[in-house]
């Protein structure tokens, strides 16, 4: 009989101060209730919006690294609840670093003084369970690659679809990155790309009235086996109305 692993995948949830957490609640109540043998954190957890090289100086008023970190801690706590809930139930925990988190490393190299002040580590992500691997490192398992963004040409740009993905790759392979939700399946092998979405409730002001409009959603992947799945994309909206307590 044949083995079959089931993968959860959770895209971007750029948790910064002052944005609703909840959904972690219902997504750790969601993995008690499916336990899925792998989790796939794609990137981007925390957003880091102190470290930004795009914000405007009076949208960067008042943000403090101090309370970036905290928030992705207090987030953290919410979604990893289940690790004390049910103590032995240990699915592997897979951290894809995003470029979000990529600020941090990123200043340091703009700021020697800060070195030894701040870091990645500052996230405590291994801490809190997670495998954590380096920004844009693919990471495979069970023959679906992984990373926060696969990149295409050689200035080495995220893909910009699912397709570019899948022909580049030629393998199965789920990203994070972009405000998009996007698939696509190969007719013959059956191996799929996906863009994953996001998986956070806050809108962002740069992407103007029309380009919130993501779907908003963590993937399970089941019977996954040599790059083969059956996908099934499970919306916030349906998480926090049966996982919520």
């Amino acid at each position: 009989m044949a083995t079959y692993r089931k993968i959860l995948v959770i895209a971007d949830c750029q948790v910064r101060p002052g944005v609703p957490t909840q959904h972690l609640v219902a997504i750790s109540n969601y993995i008690l209730a499916k336990r899925p043998d792998v989790i796939v954190c794609i990137g981007d957890f925390a957003d880091m919006p102190s470290l930004s090289r795009h914000s405007l100086a009076m949208e960067k008023e008042g943000q403090r690294y101090r309370a970036d970190v905290k928030s992705v801690h207090d987030a953290m706590d919410k979604l990893t609840a289940f690790r004390k809930k049910a103590p032995r139930y240990k699915p592997r925990m897979i951290m894809t670093l995003g470029n979000h988190e990529e600020r941090i490393p990123r200043t340091v190299l703009e700021q020697p003084n800060l070195e030894g002040l701040i870091s990645i580590d500052d996230l405590k992500y291994e801490e809190y369970g997670w495998e954590v691997h380096p920004f844009l490192k693919v990471v495979t398992v069970d023959g679906v690659q992984f990373s926060h963004f696969f990149t295409s040409g050689v200035m080495g740009r995220p893909a910009s679809s699912a397709a570019v993905v899948l022909r580049e790759r030629q393998s199965s392979a789920i990203m994070g990155h972009v405000q998009a939700f996007e698939m696509a399946v190969h007719k013959r092998t059956q191996r799929i790309a996906i863009f994953a979405g996001l998986t956070n409730l806050h809108d962002e002001g740069y992407l103007g009235p029309q380009g919130n409009s993501c779907r908003r959603q963590v993937i399970m992947l089941h019977a996954v086996k040599d790059g083969v799945f059956d996908p099934c994309f499970v919306s916030l909206r349906y998480l926090m109305g049966k996982y919520l307590k």
